[in-house]
């Protein structure tokens, strides 16, 4: 491990002296890139400083224990009392901080919720467990913007496709995927009884043109008259857009702008989206062993959580996590079970390594 934090600090040192080098200024990309590994190494050098501070101050107090003056040797032993369990807490935090970074982490997501099972109850909760994300992301700083609706009469909705936009947000919201359960009694249930329904979520990273080359002659794009509930604008031209990428067999529809042009840039966006997470999956397949010991694999037939309202429960059934607050789960205070897969992740993934304590 202390090779490879030497490596790192090296590393770093290079990059310092790179950046300030005045000839950069013209390079625009290349400075955009070294900033960026800058501030990805940075937590790591700053962690392993803090190692080696606490290190020498440990030597230094253990010499001071053998001290005649009696009041300076106890006072070394209460620093060592300090420093010991807070080198071991350290030599922790460099072991999570080397651990391989998802190279998607840093990237805004597109975040589908779809109805499954259920009828107009699971589209309810569709539009619930959407509103949830928003305020979640609310709370972050970070703006959501819809790119696909697709609703129901009764204010549900079948599916709905959205960006987030904000600084680390697929690291945080990218153990999501899956099946979501919902138990409750449904408004139009008359005799009371508790209802199952389940949702669809799929937390994609945005993929940049660079990320996703599509060739124009393998798309065919196809317009038509928007639905909807009439009004204007609304069945007067033909600005809906769907685009069918006919290698893979994807089909993107969108039809809430009333411009073909903004329809088909959304597609588009959707498009590359689900096309760098068909790649993404298709490399995980070479490691199904290791994803299946993390949490949050992405398969979206995974049931991950389920909402009980009755009792008003939460429960994570990939890391055992039971909450009684539902109400504030559903206002977006979710960070407790963000805190809890993250924490389980980086465990499984330090187990999978063989890293202990020995290092």
């Amino acid at each position: 491990m202390f090779h490879k934090l030497e490596s790192v600090e090296q590393r770093f040192q290079e990059i310092e002296s790179r950046l300030s080098d005045p000839a950069l200024a013209d390079q625009p990309g290349e400075f955009r890139r070294l900033s960026q590994e800058r501030s990805l190494l940075e937590p790591i050098v700053l962690e392993y400083q803090n190692y080696r501070k606490t290190k020498a101050e440990i030597v230094s107090n253990k010499e001071l224990v053998y001290e005649k003056d009696a009041d300076i040797s106890e006072m070394a032993k209460e620093e060592l009392r300090i420093l010991e369990p807070e080198l071991e807490s350290s030599q922790q935090r460099l072991q999570v901080l080397l651990l391989p970074k998802d190279p998607n982490d840093h990237k805004n997501v597109m975040l589908e919720v779809r109805a499954g099972a259920g009828g107009e109850e699971a589209a309810l909760f569709v539009a619930e467990l959407f509103r949830l994300y928003q305020r979640y992301c609310e709370r972050q700083g970070w703006r959501v913007t819809v790119l696909s609706v697709n609703g129901t009469g009764l204010g549900g909705m079948k599916e709905i496709i959205a960006e987030v936009q904000g600084s680390g947000a697929y690291s945080r919201l990218k153990f999501e995927g899956g099946v979501h359960r919902v138990q409750r009694v449904p408004a139009t249930e008359a005799q009371g009884r508790v209802h199952t329904s389940t949702v669809t979520v799929a937390i994609m990273p945005e993929a940049e043109e660079v990320d996703v080359d599509i060739n124009p002659t393998d798309l065919r794009t196809d317009v038509f008259r928007s639905g909807g509930a009439g009004g204007q604008g609304v069945n007067t031209t033909d600005s809906a857009v769907r685009l069918t990428h006919i290698p893979s067999g994807l089909v993107v529809v969108c039809q809430d702008e009333r411009s073909q042009l903004k329809n088909k840039g959304k597609a588009l966006k959707i498009l590359r989206a689900r096309l760098l997470d068909l790649e993404t999956e298709k490399a995980a397949q070479s490691q199904a062993d290791s994803r299946r010991a993390m949490v949050g694999t992405g398969d979206r037939s995974e049931r991950i959580r389920t909402y009980n309202f009755p009792q008003g429960r939460l429960t994570d059934h990939r890391i055992g996590m039971t909450l009684y607050q539902l109400p504030e789960v559903m206002e977006g205070k979710i960070d407790e079970i963000l805190d809890g897969l993250q924490t389980h992740y980086q465990a499984e993934a330090l187990k999978a390594q063989g890293v202990g304590s020995h290092q």
